[in-house]
């Protein structure tokens, strides 16, 4: 069957290949670390992040043990094609996979189920690190690690595994918040326009706080359109720096930064007004280096009682909205086009035989 496959390590291998069908009649591991009966799923979107591109441009990600490639993806959306006997899980229905499995020393977070919070380091990731990933026809997997969907929810579903790393991090920045002292946001920073970015800031205008994107983002872009429609203000990031917004836009309570960019998740932890709390949700696998005023980023951080931590893997108010994040499909024959970055793109999609 057709797949998207890479040579982890090696820049510019991506491509198009061959790779042996899966048996959906076997067992595949559990999330309790025993075999499980597969079920067998067709692929129909995976989206393209900027994990994608790294893994693409500069070589990140691993393959499976044992072998060179790796199949990519990990943002997906498929249709079961054939569960197991007894299974809640039946043919036709939309599910979301998730990305991250237990380390096999079954550290207690692993073996709580919260491999996001794996202490040893030693997890897989589809599609990223030691395992084959959803950019291909089909896959099977362990029905614990699907998540089964609404057919309403199918032209958005794509962004579940982008929105789980967002909702995640806001319910952790608001429980420790308020576990330290009574905490009532009003203004929030996120900086960058891209899928994360916007549905950070969408996620913020539900939770009801005055939201400014920060981003390299014409006024016309789709960027723009959405930040508009969710009524947040959207600042270029060329006329607006963010080491400067404080003093701009005043204590800022919470802020969320998903640019990709180490320089300007060092400025967001500047940026973050007294008793507040900033998100990173950036993966930066580049070598920058930076030179930082420690003394003066301690001094702040500890007069001005800040909390920073970082997030990963894990709403009928403004219908359409999510719709607009996703920029473009294209069909998996001309993945290329998905890896070259258009000035308006948000999330581009690859589809597959499944859509």
């Amino acid at each position: 069957m057709k797949a998207i496959i890479t040579t982890p390590g090696k820049q510019g291998s991506v491509h198009l290949g061959e790779i042996a069908e899966p048996s959906g009649t076997g067992t595949v591991q559990g999330a309790d670390g025993k075999p499980a009966a597969a079920v067998e799923v067709e692929v129909v979107e995976v989206g393209v992040c900027g994990t994608d591109l790294e893994i693409a441009d500069e070589g990140y990600g691993a393959a499976p043990p044992g072998g060179t490639l790796l199949v990519m993806g990990h943002e997906n959306l498929g249709r079961v094609v054939s569960a197991p006997a007894g299974s809640e899980l039946q043919a036709g229905q939309l599910v979301v996979a998730t990305v991250r499995r237990p380390c096999p020393e079954r550290c207690a977070p692993c073996a709580a189920g919260q491999s996001d919070d794996c202490l040893t380091g030693n997890y897989t990731e589809r599609g990223i690190k030691g395992r084959d990933g959803y950019m291909a026809e089909r896959y099977v997997e362990a029905e614990d690690y699907l998540i089964p969907l609404p057919g309403v929810l199918g032209k958005v579903a794509v962004l579940m595994e982008p929105s789980s790393i967002v909702e995640k991090g806001l319910i952790q920045a608001f429980t420790i918040q308020r576990t330290r002292f009574p905490w009532e946001p009003h203004q929030a920073l996120v900086c960058g326009a891209g899928a994360i970015g916007l549905l950070a800031a969408i996620f913020l205008r539900l939770r009801d706080l005055e939201v400014t994107l920060v981003a390299k983002a014409a006024p016309d872009s789709r960027s723009a359109r959405v930040a508009a429609e969710i009524g947040a203000k959207l600042l270029d990031a060329d006329q607006h720096p963010v080491s400067g917004l404080s003093r701009e836009l005043g204590n800022l309570d919470i802020v969320f930064e998903a640019t990709g960019v180490s320089a300007v998740a060092m400025a967001a932890i500047a940026a973050t007004g007294h008793d507040g709390v900033c998100c990173l949700s950036s993966v930066t696998a580049g070598d920058r280096a930076l030179t930082i005023d420690a003394d003066a980023l301690n001094l702040d951080m500890v007069l001005g009682n800040k909390l920073v931590f970082g997030t990963v893997n894990a709403n009928r108010k403004w219908p359409g909205v999510l719709e607009q994040i996703i920029s473009r499909r294209v069909p998996a024959e001309q993945f290329q086009e998905a890896f070259q970055r258009r000035p308006d793109d948000i999330k581009t999609v690859i589809t597959f035989a499944g859509a």
